[in-house]
C-alpha cells in the first residue's frame, strides 16, 4: 500500500475502484467543454514562460521555487516539513536537534529536489520515458521511507490506495495488476510521445494515466507531478523546466484525488482534463507573479548591495543569496568563491543593513546561520 492515506468520512463506495483496463487512451473527449479552457491555460503558460526568458540565470534566481515545489509535492504525500526547515537543515542550522520524524520528511524533500535536477540532466540524452523515471525513482527513495521498495524498478506486487493499515478490500483505488504494469507503461509511453490535438490536454492525460498505473511501489505521486515541467520543457512550451503545479494540487487536494478517481470509476477523462486545465491557468498566473516579485527584488537589491559593499564580489554574493536564502557563513565563503575576509565583511554589511538576519549565532565549530527574509516571504507566501 502507498503511504498516502485518504480519510473521507463520506466515501461509502462498496469496494475499491479498479484500474480502467482497456480504456486508455480515452476513446473520446467532450471537446466543447475543453475548448474554452485551452486559450486561458495556454496564454497564462506563455506569459509565465516569457518572464522566465527575461530572468537572468533562472536556475539560480528561482531556485527557492524549486525547493518550495519539492516541499509541496512531498506534503501531498504526507510530509510536514516547511521550506524554511528544509533550508535551515541543509545549512546545518538544526541538523543536531531536529526530531527523527522531521528529519525523514526533510530528506524526502531534498531527494525530490535531487531527483528533479537529475531528470533535467538525463534529458540531455534521454526523452521523458520509463527508463528516465526508473533512474529518478531510485534517487527519490534513496535512504528514506520506501527505500526498500524496489528502487528504480516497476512493482511486481499489487499496491492500492486507501486508509493506512486497512486491507485492500477497503481501499479507495486499486491500480493495474503487477503482471500488466510493463504493458501499461508501454502504452503510456506511446501516448506520451504521440501527436495529439492539444499538448496541454495530452499532458493532463499523461499525468492521470501515470497516477492510475501507479507503476512503482512508492513515490508515484511525486514522480507524476515531476513529469509536468519535464513534459512542458520537452515539448518546448517552456524554455526551462520550471513549472510547479503542486501548490494548486495541494490546496485542492481532495478535488485532485476525486477527479483522478473518476477517470477509472466513471471514464470521466473530460472532467479530469477540465480540472487540470484550470489548475494550469491558476498556477501559471501565480508562478508568473511570484517570479516577477523575485526578479523585482533582485533588481532592487543589486543596486543596494553594490552601493553598500563597494566590492567587486557584490554580484557574486547576491547570486548566492538568491540561490540559497538560508545558509551558513562557511558555505557562503566556500561556495561563492569570495575570499574569506571579504566574505565576512559582506555578510556583516548585509546583516547590519537589514538584508540578512541571523538565525543562529556561530560558536566554536558551529558556523553562523543566515536567512534572506524578503526572498523567503515571497517564496513561501
Amino acid at each position: 500500500m502507498t503511504r498516502k492515506a485518504v480519510r473521507r468520512k463520506t466515501d461509502t463506495a462498496p469496494g475499491p475502484v479498479p484500474y480502467h483496463t482497456g480504456r486508455f487512451p480515452p476513446k473520446a473527449l467532450d471537446w466543447p467543454r475543453l475548448v474554452p479552457l485551452l486559450g486561458p491555460a495556454s496564454a497564462a503558460l506563455a506569459r509565465y514562460d516569457g518572464l522566465l526568458q527575461a530572468v537572468p540565470n533562472p536556475g539560480i534566481l528561482l531556485a527557492p521555487l524549486t525547493t518550495q515545489e519539492a516541499v509541496l509535492s512531498s506534503r501531498i504525500e504526507g510530509t510536514r516539513a516547511t521550506m524554511g526547515e528544509v533550508l535551515e537543515y541543509e545549512a546545518g542550522g538544526n541538523a543536531e536537534t531536529v526530531p527523527p520524524e522531521k528529519e525523514a520528511d526533510i530528506e524526502e524533500v531534498l531527494n525530490y529536489r535531487r531527483g528533479l535536477r537529475q531528470a533535467i540532466e538525463l534529458m540531455d540524452t534521454l526523452p521523458v520515458c520509463g527508463r528516465l523515471l526508473r533512474q529518478v525513482h531510485a534517487t527519490l527513495l534513496s535512504g528514506v521511507r520506501g527505500h526498500d521498495k524496489a528502487l528504480g524498478k516497476f512493482r511486481t506486487i499489487q499496491n492500492f490506495i486507501g486508509v493506512y493499515g486497512r486491507p485492500m478490500e477497503q481501499a479507495r483505488f486499486v491500480p493495474i495488476p503487477p503482471e500488466q504494469v510493463a504493458d501499461g507503461m508501454s502504452r503510456w509511453e506511446r501516448y506520451l510521445h504521440g501527436s495529439e490535438p492539444d499538448v496541454l490536454v495530452q499532458l493532463a492525460i499523461v499525468h492521470a494515466e501515470f497516477e492510475s498505473l501507479h507503476p512503482f511501489l512508492d513515490g508515484n505521486g511525486r514522480l507524476g507531478r515531476m513529469l509536468i515541467p519535464l513534459f512542458l520543457f520537452e515539448r518546448k512550451l517552456l524554455h526551462v523546466p520550471m513549472f510547479y503545479l503542486s501548490e494548486h494540487l495541494e490546496t485542492h487536494r481532495q478535488a485532485y484525488y476525486d477527479k483522478l478517481l473518476a477517470v477509472s470509476r466513471d471514464d470521466d477523462w473530460t472532467g479530469w482534463c477540465e480540472f487540470f486545465l484550470r489548475a494550469v491557468t491558476d498556477q501559471a498566473t501565480r508562478n508568473e507573479a511570484r517570479a516577477r516579485q523575485i526578479l523585482d527584488l533582485y533588481r532592487e537589491k543589486k543596486d543596494w548591495i553594490v552601493n553598500t559593499t563597494h566590492s567587486q564580489h557584490a554580484m557574486r554574493a547576491l547570486d548566492f543569496l538568491f540561490g540559497q536564502p538560508i545558509f551558513s557563513g562557511t558555505h557562503f565563503s566556500e561556495q561563492s568563491n569570495i575570499p574569506g575576509p571579504t566574505a565576512r565583511r559582506i555578510l556583516k554589511e548585509c546583516t547590519d543593513g537589514g538584508l540578512l538576519e541571523v538565525v543562529r549565532q556561530g560558536s566554536g565549530r558551529r558556523p553562523t546561520i543566515y536567512r534572506f527574509p524578503e526572498l523567503l516571504e515571497i517564496t513561501e507566501r
